[in-house]
């Protein structure tokens, strides 16, 4: 099925130096397996061509089974079921996802409930040896037992074999119970935490990374040629949320350090993570900041692997809700994608940039035109085409949907 013709934002001549060629060849709308009752969708490319789709579906009135499903040669092949519980923490912000190595395990991860307040969780982690029609034991990455937020889960296959795990970890942060009972012992600060994961189900190289990080926004990982990036969304005393950035490269961890100095300044978190992307030693960070009351995403490039970054380009429309993603083209550069506000409520648009700051005109997939977005859109690329996924509010209940697209050759 094809989607709505592709509109262009804003409807006006192209500015200057603005790119004028079209980002794909052809864009169609797939069917999804098992989209019914669906959210919080994710997406994730293996470096041996496999793409995985990963999303919660209602199964009950207080269950969800978490399903997933392997793209074949022209759709999405028969979902398999991961788990299935009535005890999952369900957030439209803080979803599971998979991961896979090459030619090897895939893994997946969903968050459990563990204690009377909403917000004490931990992150649960399955691997498969045989594509999904097994899975192992869980295995929980953090060891601390305490009724508190493991969540905002990043995993990437390392190239020593381990799987690396990041988290936002709250055992130092006093619960929303303990701050209304008027605890006040606690240091009210969220941590970034890592561990590594062996094949055989050891957890490895437990390690604070930054002691102090904004709540609940996103974490994201890539791998360059030289090792991992992680970004993140940080927190200052004070209460700077700018983005941040970590390298790992043998076993050692960088210091964080700053994208971009927008210094907003914000008392509670904005539920909005950064996105990364990487490939050889050039890497594209988005981010949604509102520094200065002025709602823009951005994005920076580097081409030394992270250590530094030129200064942000501009993609939004003027009207961003943020939740952004991005990908990185063969011939250097981005594609960014974010929601917007419109007359008619919010879209999921995308944009090319050039690291060179060049920039195509910004695109609607069209998805909005049909009640709305809900959570966090997804995309990926895997050679010449790019997925999507998102979550869609029909008729007061909520699916998943996907499409897929070509891009032009000369990308």
């Amino acid at each position: 099925m094809l989607l709505a013709s592709i509109a262009y934002w804003p409807p006006k001549a192209a500015v200057a130096g603005e790119l004028d060629e079209p980002i794909f060849d052809s864009i169609r709308e797939i069917k999804t397996p098992g989209h019914r009752r669906g959210r919080g969708p994710n997406l994730f490319a293996s470096s041996d061509g496999r793409v995985f789709l990963s999303w919660q579906e209602q199964v009950g009135d207080n269950s969800f089974a978490l399903r997933f499903s392997r793209w074949g040669n022209k759709s999405w092949l028969a979902p398999r079921t991961i788990s299935t519980s009535a005890g999952w923490f369900i957030n439209w912000a803080d979803f599971p996802s998979m991961t896979a190595f090459p030619n090897g395990p895939i893994v997946a991860h969903w968050l459990k409930s563990t204690g009377e307040s909403l917000y004490a969780y931990d992150t649960n982690i399955v691997t498969s040896d045989d594509g999904g029609k097994s899975w192992g034991d869980v295995i929980v990455p953090h060891r601390d037992g305490a009724p508190s937020q493991h969540g905002f889960v990043s995993m990437l296959p390392g190239k020593d074999g381990k799987l690396l795990i990041l988290w936002l970890d709250g055992r130092n942060f006093d619960s929303l119970d303990a701050i209304a009972s008027g605890n006040k012992s606690a240091p009210n600060q969220m941590a970034l935490r890592f561990a590594t994961l062996d094949k055989a189900g050891v957890i490895g190289d437990q390690r604070i990374l930054d002691v102090r990080t904004c709540s609940c926004c996103q974490t994201a990982f890539a791998a360059t040629k030289k090792g991992a990036i992680v970004v993140y969304r940080d927190r200052t005393e004070t209460e700077i949320r700018d983005i941040s950035v970590l390298r790992y490269q043998g076993g050692i961890w960088s210091k964080p350090r700053t994208v971009h100095k927008d210094n907003w300044r914000i008392d509670g978190c904005p539920v909005n993570g950064p996105a990364v992307a990487a490939q050889n030693m050039n890497v594209a960070v988005a981010w949604f900041t509102e520094a200065d009351d002025q709602p823009r995403v951005k994005v920076a490039f580097s081409d030394d692997g992270g250590e530094t970054f030129n200064a942000p380009i501009r993609v939004d429309g003027g009207e961003p809700s943020g939740r952004v993603d991005v990908i990185l083209l063969p011939s250097g550069a981005a594609i960014v994608s974010w929601v917007e506000m419109t007359s008619g409520g919010e879209d999921f648009y995308i944009r090319k940039v050039l690291p060179s700051g060049r920039r195509g005109k910004a695109k609607t997939l069209g998805f909005a035109k049909r009640d709305g977005i809900e959570g966090f859109p997804r995309m990926v690329r895997n050679g010449a085409k790019v997925y999507f996924a998102w979550t869609q509010a029909v008729a007061e209940a909520m699916i998943v949907r996907t499409a897929v697209a070509k891009l032009r050759h000369a990308d």
